[in-house]
């Protein structure tokens, strides 16, 4: 019986723990099984958590060095360490996923450490150290992940050539570094090398960086990132990589008139995106279908064509992002549990914490005029927020899109300070189907950052105050 399980999930990630914590707190007899070595998936080792402290740090160091003068705060030297700042990231690493270790004996959720592969439907058996174990569970849930992506002919060494996970910890600031991909992730470690003193240049194929996002909101972030000393090469192909031993050298073609270019560097940074961690779990052999992208196929319930078998996170549709993740873990435990699990998808948000943030939720303009559906426009620039003035950063804007008719907010998309906790109160409005109008009516505390907010609600119906 020790052995057998209501609930198995495979992987300990964002949507993994949390769905076994949940599961175990609704009265389930739950697994766990993760082959790291160390709770948490990618977002809280190599991912999210080590990388907000790095940019962090890198702010700091930047603005230590280049702003605090000008406020009044001199300081006759600034040195940067990067091994100490590598340390102080690894330590909150530790920190978080040894928390994670903790909850799962509070709400008692056995972690089952190893590499776990499907034989049936309501078996798994667990590899570890050359020795395996079968469990036997009613129900399992796949929350594997994914891994970085990389393009054809590319080969990432982690020491020249480096995905996410080798940017998080180089050990001296590369002179020159190429970053391939101009999606958050890119963006935001290209961000932290740039402040630590890199010449940064990113390569995207598309003619705008960002891709998904709200334009207005991409073309300002390009803007404002142009302004820090990144460089982009924009609509461009890359054909070749070549590592050189001591640099590498990156070869890319223009989309539009097929001028072909280079750039030397002393690392380049594979940012194009991610993919699905499904291989290895023997998913076909039980008739668990995917689609061509490797992505797993499920319905409303999150299960899989095998009844007894769910999936979240990563390895199924919609946006790669923990929280997201998460909301799908605590649905299905509900589930299994009897009760109704449900994820709102068309509020979840989406956060690029470089400095400034840039922060967003629901239809982007784009999407609107796709739908074919009519909306008005709010926007508040950060320059006429006082807040932001007196801590000098007004870079950037909130931009409310509300329906024609019925004045609903449709999305919300906001760069600027403190974006990505800003954005929090809109998805709170948008999941109780608040209007521009409920939101300019609220009295919001002066002065904050979260002002501009009603500001740009006032600017639906075109009455803002300041400006």
């Amino acid at each position: 019986m020790e052995n057998n399980f209501d609930t198995i999930v495979i992987g300990g990630g964002p949507g993994g723990y949390v769905c076994a914590i949940r599961s175990a707190q609704l009265g389930l007899k739950t697994a766990c099984i993760e082959s790291r070595g160390s709770l948490g998936g990618t977002c809280l080792n190599v991912g999210c958590i080590p990388s907000k402290s790095l940019l962090n740090l890198s702010e700091n160091f930047h603005k230590a060095k280049n702003n605090f003068q000008n406020q009044g705060i001199e300081i006759s030297e600034i040195n940067l360490n990067v091994s100490k700042m590598m340390s102080n990231k690894d330590k909150s690493v530790q920190v978080l996923t040894k928390g994670v270790e903790f909850l799962f004996k509070k709400n008692k959720v056995t972690y089952l450490r190893g590499k776990g592969v499907l034989f049936s439907k309501n078996n798994v058996v667990v590899y570890e150290n050359g020795k395996k174990t079968s469990y036997e569970a009613k129900n399992i849930v796949i929350a594997t992940g994914s891994a970085p992506s990389s393009l054809p002919g590319i080969n990432i060494d982690e020491k020249n050539i480096i995905s996410s996970t080798g940017a998080l910890s180089l050990q001296n600031v590369p002179k020159e570094l190429v970053v391939i991909g101009g999606g958050y992730i890119g963006l935001e470690m290209g961000s932290v090398w740039s402040r630590l003193g890199s010449n940064v240049t990113v390569v995207e194929y598309l003619d705008h960086i960002t891709p998904g996002m709200d334009k207005e909101i991409s073309k300002e972030f390009q803007k404002i990132l142009t302004k820090q000393g990144i460089k982009f090469k924009l609509n461009s192909k890359v054909t070749g990589v070549k590592n050189l031993g001591k640099n590498v050298k990156i070869e890319f073609i223009n989309n539009s008139d097929s001028k072909k270019e280079e750039i030397t560097a002393d690392k380049v940074l594979v940012s194009v995106g991610r993919k699905p961690y499904t291989e290895g779990l023997n998913l076909s052999k039980i008739g668990i279908k995917k689609d061509s992208k490797g992505k797993i196929n499920v319905n409303k319930k999150l299960q899989t064509s095998v009844e007894n078998i769910y999936a979240i996170g990563d390895v199924i549709d919609g946006p790669m992002l923990a929280h997201k993740a998460e909301e799908e873990g605590i649905a299905v435990a509900e589930t299994l549990a009897g009760q109704a699990g449900h994820v709102n998808y068309d509020v979840i948000p989406g956060v690029i914490y470089t400095s400034p943030e840039v922060a967003t939720v629901g239809k982007t303009e784009e999407q609107l005029k796709k739908e074919k559906i009519s909306y008005k426009i709010g926007k508040f620039p950060f320059l006429a927020n006082s807040r932001a003035k007196v801590i000098n950063e007004t870079d950037g804007f909130v931009k409310i899109l509300a329906d024609a008719e019925s004045d609903k907010v449709l999305g919300v998309h906001i760069i600027g300070p403190h974006s990505g906790d800003m954005i929090a109160e809109m998805a709170l409005a948008m999941e109780f189907g608040a209007s521009a109008e409920d939101i300019a009516r609220t009295c919001h505390a002066h002065p904050t950052h979260t002002e501009a907010i009603k500001e740009a609600a006032l600017a639906v119906d075109k009455r803002p105050i300041h400006f």
